[in-house]
């Protein structure tokens, strides 16, 4: 899929990947979004509740950046080449949220990402290095990440467990 270039891209990018994980996610029963150890040791909601953390993140570091700061990025505690210790962490943050609450933060994370970007002027989104916590990168790259390339990934290995675990039946 091309790399969107505008900011009605984006959104419309997000809108189209959201959709077809919404679709999927629909087909499977809470005891499927529930199962432990569907993706590792990640249930199909601790997937979900990862998106949402994502999301949530970008957002502060935007809003930090609009403000003048430099948010630790991703985080305070890790640094880039630290993401497998960066999710599992999310994980043990979420792990115990019920499906319940999940999917009415799934719902709410996406709602609020969606506005931030809308709201975002489009030399805001492409000029790289606008901010100085993304570098040489546009901040654009950032909210895709976070959105339609992780609903994306999210539905492909959602895909996978549900299949491997149809298989294992």
């Amino acid at each position: 899929m091309p790399k969107p270039t505008t900011k009605k891209q984006i959104i419309e990018t997000a809108q189209a990947e959201r959709t077809a994980l919404e679709n999927f996610l629909a087909t499977l029963t809470p005891d499927q979004m529930t199962q432990p150890n569907a993706l590792g040791e990640w249930a199909i909601k601790d997937v979900l509740s990862h998106l949402i953390e994502w999301e949530q993140m970008v957002i502060k570091w935007y809003e930090a950046g609009v403000k003048g700061k430099v948010p630790a990025v991703p985080s305070e505690e890790y640094n880039w080449g630290q993401l497998p210790a960066l999710n599992h962490a999310i994980y043990l943050k979420h792990r115990d949220k019920s499906l319940a609450d999940v999917q009415k933060n799934f719902k709410a994370s996406y709602k609020k990402t969606l506005k931030t970007v809308e709201g975002i002027p489009e030399k805001e989104l492409f000029t790289r290095g606008y901010y100085p916590w993304t570098n040489n990168n546009a901040l654009a790259a950032y909210f895709v990440s976070c959105t339609s390339s992780h609903y994306r990934w999210a539905r492909t290995e959602i895909r996978k467990a549900v299949k491997k675990g149809e298989s294992n039946k």
